[in-house]
């Protein structure tokens, strides 16, 4: 069976952005910013497009957040082995953040 989200082809990825998901929303707000900076950190450039913007208005859970669309942006343009690594450090963020 093939999967239909673009972080579902990626198990580390799938659980990290489950838990965010299943998160309050102040922590999913901590979960934005955390995944911008690591991102920024890791050299991924959000190629952001107006019309982009106009084709996914709330098409998506976190779309209803524009700090969580725009990690997720960020996330979708970093490549393979960023994105992994990005979410075993969310997924070691929101154990800290949880405990």
């Amino acid at each position: 069976m093939e999967n239909k989200r673009w972080y579902d082809k990626e198990p580390t990825l799938s659980l990290a952005v489950s838990l965010i998901k299943n998160s309050k929303p102040d922590i999913q707000s901590q979960c934005a910013a955390f995944i911008k900076n690591k991102a920024l950190d890791h050299g991924v450039v959000l190629n952001s497009s107006l019309l982009g913007a106009f084709n996914y208005v709330l098409n998506r859970w976190y779309d209803t957040s524009e700090p969580l669309a725009e990690a997720f942006g960020y996330l979708k343009e970093a490549d393979e082995d960023t994105r992994k690594q990005i979410a075993i450090d969310v997924i070691a963020f929101l154990e800290k953040v949880s405990a």
